[in-house]
């Protein structure tokens, strides 16, 4: 009984402060919320359509944001012998349309187009 005496007015004094504390947080949040902006993500991105046709792979990437995509066409091919390709960064500018190709040697397994800023 004696030790939770002595620990009674620290226990408190805690238990106050955890309370000030999280009733300040919230408070600064609520009126000040210029205090943490959040960064606005532009719109990024091309849209890109992709057709297999054999062993030949096409895709055309149409940005249509001010800001210009890097895109590059990958390719994975379906036998395990036959090399897989990663095509050569294409800059896709405002407004512009961009045409990617490759090929494998035997069946296309999947393509796929990925985007850099």
């Amino acid at each position: 009984m004696r030790l939770s005496q002595r620990f009674a007015p620290l226990l408190a004094a805690l238990t106050l402060l955890l309370v000030v504390s999280g009733g300040a947080v919230s408070h600064t949040t609520k009126t000040a919320p210029h205090a943490r902006v959040p960064v606005e993500e532009r719109p990024f991105g091309a849209a890109c359509r992709t057709a297999v046709e054999g062993s030949y792979v096409t895709a055309y990437c149409h940005n249509p944001y001010p800001e210009p995509d890097h895109v590059r066409l990958h390719i994975e091919c379906d036998p395990w012998w036959d090399i897989d390709s990663d095509g050569a960064s294409v800059e896709a500018g405002p407004a512009q349309t961009v045409r990617l190709s490759g090929r494998c040697w035997k069946e296309v397994r999947s393509a796929w187009v990925s985007h850099q800023r």
